[in-house]
């Protein structure tokens, strides 16, 4: 047994330590926490001091049991999880659960998983540090007291099933109320001028009027006077610029530049980040520093000198934003700057190219510009005030920009490009001049990486969070990414000709929210009801100030029991007053009445999801009608409504069965008896007949037919959400860009379909087939025990070659989901909470 014993949070981490450390050292994981709050229970006496109740979870008492038999037979325990807050904390479980004593433990932190870095931290220990653990204990028992109370009052006045916290509903409510900010906006349209020059030379340029013309009459009116005019360089400026670099990443800079450029989701980022960092290949990726240490900095200017040459290299410090940059001491970085590219899979690599980038061009030269600006005189049969401008921007060092150039959000502007050799008093030719009609914008909804940068911006959050939170909305379906292409929107173009001016109508795609964050029926009625009842919740200025509190209490500056209380002692009254007097909320809107029956229309959020209701509540022969995808119940009309209720329509019949065409929950169909068929993007279930539907019908068979015969089974093909597949034998069999699947050979068939079965055998452990239960090999190294339609996945620590059958039973007894019926109980009366560990004090 090795002398010393080091717990960090991961496998791939530990593995990676272990190499560096030597044989009186041993690695192990922690997997994460150990024990947090109950799931079943408040877990918080709030009717004494707030301490918490944690507990070990089920699935963590053999790994904990095994650390504790690891613990007594070291000499020394290492504990070396995240320098962050979470990190403290599963420091401090461990402490309390392994029975750790403070003479035989120490606490060691390290930004970066590198030789130095490990021995460094091992020859400086500390103490786990109580204020961390206590500012975490914090954030951990606010949100589960705003969570687990305001929960059940939505269950109960709005929809069951849905839940609330203190992060995520003021998310919500930032991209509800920017949405309707968009549905309020009114475009309103003015001409823009732009026209094109010849020099002398023939060289050509693009130029515009600074201002648009509000009117129609206005910009024909300017292009009459422009009939038979010429044109010169009235003025001519130039002037020396410089462009500087951004900062290195942070948490939320490196999200959204990931989001930018690689169109990576913040969880994807942080996924990927969390392996490189496992890896040894980058610093700690939650941190809000733009600190690089002195050492990093050496580093980026030898590599810079070396690979660029002298010039580029400028070694600068940075001063983040944040009031409280106190995750990491550093800002997110490769370990080794020598390092171009590592050879990691495809989607790391090009996140460690951008972190390596951006690190390398945050210590090089400003770039510097010549910007030269024209002003091109009209001279027409009648004096003209106004003048065309053309702007142009010329590299005269590229400095930092031959690594990296940061990008924005919506890129509006056209980048100004080179201008020909231009001299002040030149006759310049027009080529062609143009008014276009143009309209206002409405504002930008919010992307993942924009909603990342107002939240950070308004204090909401902290590193660590961005990512489960924009989780969370879209899983609870709050909040959903927008798939709506846009619409056709005419405009008009006139064009100066030599003797006139042509009109000509043209058209544009608008309002695309293509990956935006848009929010759904729940998502607008779950906010306006928490908006209207739980305004201080919601407050931004609370919710910033929540996070301040945070970082007081983790510099020792303020008690977070007393914090708990304060805040409890105004929230939980209103809480009950909410549940016990607030009317139920469902967004029902009240649309007209039935022409034929004369009955209520109405629309509102119902069990499954946004409805039609054609009668009142009270109507014992209401007719109900699901609403569209693209429906919302705060928008939809009282035509499209009525629309609704002429589906189900039968077309017609085909090979002897009835055809019907629908609205479902993904969208409308065509249905021949089990066989459905999507219509296409946009198109009314209403507008499609009977020969349309047999064309989609018998495309829809062409696509399913066997293309292959393998072990006398049938081998069909198609395209599924995760890609081209092929099916053989119930098995959905991903056909990867190694294959051309348009035109799969024989032997690629038979190679897809053999690979195929052998990761089935490689996979499976255990198959009791008597019993119908099969234990198998599942992703990131863990396990599924299966047994019908019951999946339980099982931790990595499972022994799975050893487990008996006995035991998958036992296991299945304990998590397969109980009958509904059993789940009706009493209400529980409120216990307190068992005194075991509470709050962390200092030893």
């Amino acid at each position: 047994m090795a002398k010393n014993l080091v717990i960090v949070e991961s496998p791939a981490k530990a593995k990676t330590i272990e190499k560096f450390l030597g044989k009186d050292f041993m690695v192990k994981s922690s997997f994460g926490h150990i024990a947090d709050l109950p799931s079943k229970e408040l877990g918080v006496d709030v009717e004494g001091d707030f301490s918490p109740h944690y507990q070990v979870s089920s699935d963590k008492k053999a790994l904990v049991r095994e650390l504790k038999k690891d613990a007594k037979k070291a000499e020394m325990v290492w504990l070396a999880s995240d320098e962050d807050r979470e990190g403290e904390a599963i420091a401090w479980h461990l402490a309390e659960e392994l029975d750790l004593k403070d003479e035989n433990t120490k606490r060691i932190v390290f930004h970066e998983i590198t030789k130095t870095a490990i021995l460094k931290a091992i020859e400086n220990p500390r103490k786990i540090d109580y204020n961390l653990v206590n500012a975490q204990q914090a954030r951990r028992v606010l949100d589960r007291l705003v969570g687990y109370e305001l929960s059940p009052v939505l269950w109960r006045k709005v929809k069951g099933g849905l839940s609330a916290g203190r992060v995520q509903s003021v998310a919500v409510r930032l991209i509800v109320e920017r949405e309707r900010e968009i549905e309020a906006f009114t475009a309103v349209a003015s001409y823009r001028v732009d026209a094109e020059f010849t020099t002398t030379d023939g060289a050509k340029f693009k130029a515009k009027l600074p201002k648009n013309f509000e009117t129609e009459k206005e910009a024909r009116a300017f292009l009459d006077k422009n009939i038979a005019a010429s044109y010169d360089v009235a003025d001519l400026v130039k002037k020396p610029a410089k462009k500087s670099p951004a900062a290195p990443f942070t948490t939320s800079t490196l999200q959204q530049e990931a989001a930018r450029k690689l169109y990576f989701s913040v969880s994807k980022t942080m996924t990927m980040a969390q392996r490189l960092y496992e890896a040894g290949l980058i610093t700690y990726m939650r941190t809000d520093s733009v600190n690089l240490s002195n050492d990093a900095k050496a580093a980026a200017e030898k590599e810079i000198k070396k690979s660029y040459g002298d010039k580029y290299s400028k070694p600068r410090n940075y001063k983040g934003k944040s009031k409280n940059a106190q995750e990491a001491h550093e800002a997110i970085r490769p370990t080794d700057m020598s390092k171009h590219s590592v050879n990691v899979d495809s989607d790391q690599a090009r996140l460690y190219d951008l972190i390596w980038k951006r690190t390398l061009a945050s210590q090089m030269s400003d770039a510097q510009l010549e910007r030269t600006n024209v002003k091109i005189g009209i001279h027409g049969s009648k004096p003209l005030k106004e003048q065309f401008t053309a702007n142009g921007e010329m590299i005269k060092f590229d400095g930092f920009l031959k690594v990296y150039l940061e990008g924005t959000d919506f890129e509006e502007e056209e980048q100004d490009g080179m201008l020909p050799r231009l001299v002040k008093g030149d006759a310049l030719d027009n080529t062609y001049i143009t008014a276009t009609e143009r309209f206002t914008r409405p504002p930008y909804r919010f992307t993942e990486a924009s909603l990342v940068k107002q939240l950070e911006e308004l204090g909401i959050g902290r590193p660590s969070t961005y990512a489960p939170t924009i989780s969370t909305i879209i899983n609870r379906n709050y909040v959903e990414k927008g798939t709506i292409e846009g619409k056709e929107r005419e405009y008009l173009q006139l064009t100066l000709e030599e003797n006139g001016i042509k009109d000509n109508n043209l058209t544009e795609m608008v309002g695309s929210d293509k990956g935006k964050l848009v929010p759904t029926d729940i998502g607008l009625i779950v906010n306006d009801f928490l908006v209207e009842h739980f305004s201080s919740i919601l407050d931004f200025n609370f919710t910033a100030k929540v996070e301040q509190d945070f970082d007081d209490i983790a510099e020792g500056k303020e008690e977070w029991k007393k914090m708990m209380k304060d805040f409890y002692s105004k929230f939980h009254p209103r809480v009950e007053d909410v549940k016990e007097n607030a009317d139920r909320e469902s967004g029902e809107r009240i649309l007209g009445e039935d022409p034929e029956s004369g009955r209520t229309v109405l629309v509102r959020l119902g069990k499954f999801g946004p409805m039609a209701q054609i009668g009142a509540p009270d109507d014992e022969e209401k007719k109900f009608a699901s609403l569209r995808p693209d429906q919302q119940l705060h928008l939809v009309t009282f035509e499209e409504v009525m629309d609704l209720f002429k589906l189900p329509k039968t077309l017609g019949i085909y090979d002897g069965e009835e055809v019907e065409v629908n609205n479902g929950r993904y969208g409308p169909y065509v249905r021949l008896d089990k066989m459905f068929v999507s219509l296409p993007k946009g198109m009314d279930p209403l507008d499609v007949d009977m020969a349309f539907a047999k064309e989609l019908i018998e495309e829809k068979k062409k696509a399913d037919a066997p293309i292959y015969e393998y072990e006398d089974l049938p081998v069909q093909k198609g395209k599924g959400r995760f890609g081209p597949f092929i099916k053989w034998n119930n098995m959905f069999i991903n056909v990867n860009k190694k294959y051309d699947f348009d035109d799969l050979s024989e032997a690629d068939i038979i190679e897809l379909i053999e690979t195929k079965k052998q990761k089935e055998i490689d996979k499976l452990i255990h198959n009791w087939e008597e019993e119908g239960i099969r234990l198998e090999k599942a992703r990131w190294g863990r396990f599924n025990l299966i047994k019908g339609k019951t999946k339980i996945e099982l931790p990595k620590e499972t022994k799975a070659v050893e487990m008996t059958l006995e035991q998958a039973l036992d296991i299945i007894a304990k998590k397969a989901p109980k009958n509904k019926a059993s789940k009706k109980k009493a209400p529980a009366k409120k216990k307190a909470p068992a005194k075991k560990k509470t709050a962390a004090k200092k030893k």
